[in-house]
């Protein structure tokens, strides 16, 4: 998700400024995402900039200023564009557990069903974590619920990824190859 969007969502609601921001934008993804307030800021001058969102300054106590931002039309108008457009990826994701299974298979000495076998073990133990974190998350806090929901699904995701990639490699190497040791370990498999 682009920053902006986040920071356009949230401003839709009412005028703030870029800390809240930052806390209510942790807040709507359950925790899942982590923000730097100097990247509130950063984006939200951007989107001054374009004309998304407007700001304006107001005395606090006296001594210090808060700059506070609102939403424009434009901003609607583009937040309202964002939330139509279905997202639809256009290239394949980047991910190094990918990367690493890939880069496993072209080495010359790596046992890639090893590697398959510790990294679903891993991915396992993360699934249970994240089942149990849901089962004991409050069950109004939709956002939080939402996430672990979007995390369990991809860890389980992942495990039938890899155990795919095992049968692949499995049935390559009794069909190819007669060495199954080599091609477990990325030999001749390139």
């Amino acid at each position: 998700m682009a920053m902006k969007y986040g920071l356009l969502t949230l401003l839709a609601d009412a005028p703030t400024h870029g800390y809240e921001l930052k806390t209510g934008l942790e807040r709507a993804t359950g925790g899942s995402w982590s923000i730097n307030v100097g990247q509130v800021y950063s984006t939200l001058a951007r989107l001054e900039r374009d004309g998304l969102v407007a700001a304006t300054t107001e005395a606090t106590d006296g001594a210090t200023e808060r700059r506070d931002y609102r939403i424009t039309d434009i901003g609607r108008a583009e937040l309202e564009r964002w939330f139509e457009q279905p997202y639809v990826p256009d290239t394949a994701p980047r991910d190094e557990l990918t990367a690493k299974v890939l880069l496993a298979v072209a080495a010359p000495d790596v046992d890639v069903r090893d590697l398959l076998q510790r990294q679903r073990t891993a991915t396992i133990a993360v699934l249970q974590a994240y089942t149990r974190r849901k089962a004991s998350a409050d069950p109004d806090d939709l956002s939080m619920l939402l996430m672990l929901d979007a995390l369990i699904f991809r860890a389980e995701a992942e495990v039938r990824w890899l155990d795919a990639c095992d049968a692949r490699i499995a049935r390559r190497a009794a069909t190819s190859y007669p060495d199954a040791a080599d091609v477990a370990r990325g030999r001749s498999l390139r």
